[in-house]
């Protein structure tokens, strides 16, 4: 009896597993991974320099590392950035990007290593991207002529763009 009680326990156990495990389907989406890829021209290790305004309007260098990969099988684009000052960690952040519904839109989680994170949009137009950490800003990726991923970052002064941050990165990998 003590037999058939353990035996039908672990029949109920690997049950109970399988039913776990095929709960979480593994399908690829093609659609999802074929919007991504518009933003495959980010992909890769990147290396250069760049500038910001702070608030006192002085103009700060920074040397800067982004590490891009797709995860999840072509669903999702990772992004780790690195900026180093006066041999000082400035900037350290994760940012994960994913399709929205809309076509080409996107929503941009980022995590800082002060602990403040978000969710932010994101879009594609006219091959640039463009994300926006808020309503009065807004930063643009694109490649330059080089081949370079060049980036700058505005602030939005009513009736123009003001320009407080740019960075010019290399690809090494």
């Amino acid at each position: 009896m003590k037999n058939l009680i353990q035996i039908l326990s672990l029949i109920l156990i690997c049950l109970g597993i399988s039913t776990y495990a095929t709960g979480q389907q593994y399908e690829l989406n093609p659609e999802i991974q074929e919007r991504m890829k518009q933003l495959s021209f980010l992909e890769g290790k990147w290396e250069g320099s760049g500038w910001r305004l702070a608030q006192d309007q002085k103009k700060y260098t920074f040397n800067q590392t982004e590490d891009v990969s797709f995860q999840l099988s072509g669903t999702h684009l990772q992004i780790e950035g690195m900026g180093i000052s006066d041999g000082k960690v400035v900037h350290h952040a994760i940012a994960m990007i994913s399709p929205t519904k809309d076509e080409n839109r996107f929503e941009f989680a980022s995590y800082l290593q002060s602990g403040q994170k978000g969710n932010f949009k994101a879009e594609m137009k006219e091959g640039k991207f463009y994300w926006y950490p808020n309503e009065q800003v807004r930063y643009i990726i694109t490649l330059n002529e080089k081949g370079q991923w060049f980036e700058i970052g505005e602030y939005n002064m009513g009736d123009r763009w003001f320009q407080f941050f740019e960075m010019t990165l290399d690809k090494v990998e």
